[in-house]
């Protein structure tokens, strides 16, 4: 009995054993792995890429601020006005795909008299978003809808419809100079690249802007001469390569 029972716990014994050395295998060859990996000889380089495009959208906004002792009277003035700048901008051929009421509120106003607040009336906003797909318009427009009764008048930025394509073609020019330098460095170095490790990429097309300017409607002095330029593309990338 005593033999059976000793056979038995040699037996689980070793079991144990096994288990633990499995364990500690294991352990010893994920650290390795871990090890190896955390030593890489890697080079990292950097390039650009700009391409130039001439806009084809410009985007701006309209705002109608009315002020009036009543919230009607406010209202009254404000939408007869904001509805003539809409009118306008559609004659225009501005589709209302390209019109979005970005904003429209009601705020009462005060006066300050030996420190006690007074009423003073009502204050109404409406701001409307346009996009302008013909760039020969927007003086027009600008003009124009100041004379229906905008008296504000938001950044005017000048964009590119299909950026990314031309994105693309900005990030083609900066990996090649990346490229190009690794290569160039390997060859001072007197090591061989291997696999890329990493890549990271920024960089877009910074929009033109006007400042945003408040206007009375029907100041005259004639239609503003917009001139668009050129918009520039630019991408950066950092490549990492495992070197040898």
């Amino acid at each position: 009995m005593c033999i059976q029972d000793f056979k038995s716990c040699k037996s689980y014994c070793g079991i144990i054993a096994g288990i633990i050395l499995a364990i500690a295998l294991f352990w010893f060859n994920d650290n390795v792995s871990w090890k190896r990996n955390s030593q890489l000889n890697t080079i990292t380089v950097s390039g650009s890429g700009e391409v130039f495009v001439k806009p084809d959208l410009a985007q701006t906004s309209f705002s109608v601020i009315s002020e009036a002792k009543t919230v009607a009277e406010a209202l009254t003035d404000n939408t007869q006005k904001m509805n003539a700048v809409i009118s306008f901008i559609k004659s225009q051929e501005v589709g209302e795909k390209d019109l979005k009421t970005t904003n429209f509120s009601i705020y009462p106003r005060y006066d300050y008299i030996k420190e006690k607040r007074m009423s003073a009336g009502y204050e109404v906003q409406q701001s409307l978003q346009v996009k302008i797909r013909d760039l020969t318009k927007v003086g027009a427009i600008l003009q124009g809808a100041t004379d229906e009764g905008a008296n504000q008048v938001g950044d005017l930025q000048f964009l590119i419809d299909k950026e990314d394509e031309f994105k693309k073609q900005a990030r083609e020019l900066a990996i090649k100079e990346a490229k190009d330098k690794a290569k160039e460095l390997s060859s001072q170095l007197g090591v061989k690249l291997n696999k890329i490790v990493s890549f990271s990429e920024s960089g877009g097309m910074p929009p033109i802007f006007f400042l945003e300017k408040s206007m009375a409607p029907g100041g005259g002095g004639g239609m503003p001469q917009i001139e668009t330029g050129e918009n520039k593309i630019e991408v950066s990338v950092s490549i990492t390569y495992e070197i040898r």
